[in-house]
């Protein structure tokens, strides 16, 4: 029996995957957030299914998404991810990953953890929304925004409010599955 879904992952079997077992699902693990904040920064301009496929390999070049090593990544290491065809070598996004990396350390010892930080900026706990479909759904709200300008704040890069609230929908700061979608109430 075909479960009924979002609309977004079409046909696409690894987008599909992504939607059935990680999209809306609250994360609350430091280098899954990292992870994410890093995905969602390369993403932009980009489709998120381009960035699935290379995800693995995302993983690889950026040692599992270690902000602890990738805070120490020098100009050699910098210049080797630009000559990696696995990734999207935008100069730009890997040194935004690089600052993000020694900001989010900042942040940890800041808070204890990066997720307490960041999950503040929805009071602790997801925002469901109730979108029939998803042309309802928003590129931003009022939380990405605030989150967006206190990460800047702090040095981070590539965290402009669109990209703000695409990390929130895929760390499950908001529930944005259509009402329809046997995930909403599952995760609601």
């Amino acid at each position: 029996m075909e479960n009924n879904r979002c609309a977004w992952p079409a046909n696409d079997p690894l987008m599909i995957e992504y939607h059935d077992t990680e999209w809306g699902v609250p994360v609350h693990d430091d280098r899954k957030l990292f992870e994410f904040l890093v995905l969602d920064a390369f993403q932009a301009g980009l489709s998120w299914s381009t960035i699935l496929k290379k995800r693995e390999n995302f993983r690889k070049a950026f040692d599992n998404f270690d902000p602890q090593r990738i805070a120490q990544y020098d100009a050699k290491k910098i210049g080797k991810l630009l000559n990696d065809a696995g990734i999207i070598r935008n100069k730009a996004k890997v040194d935004a990953t690089v600052k993000n990396a020694r900001a989010f350390l900042e942040v940890q010892k800041e808070f204890g953890t990066y997720d307490a930080y960041i999950w503040q900026f929805v009071g602790g706990k997801p925002i469901i929304n109730k979108w029939k479909s998803m042309a309802e759904l928003p590129a931003k709200s009022g939380e990405a925004e605030v989150m967006s300008g206190d990460l800047k704040k702090r040095g981070f890069s590539f965290v402009e409010p669109t990209i703000c609230y695409a990390f929130m929908q895929a760390a499950g700061m908001v529930n944005d599955h259509e009402v329809g979608c046997y995930r909403y109430s599952e995760l609601t």
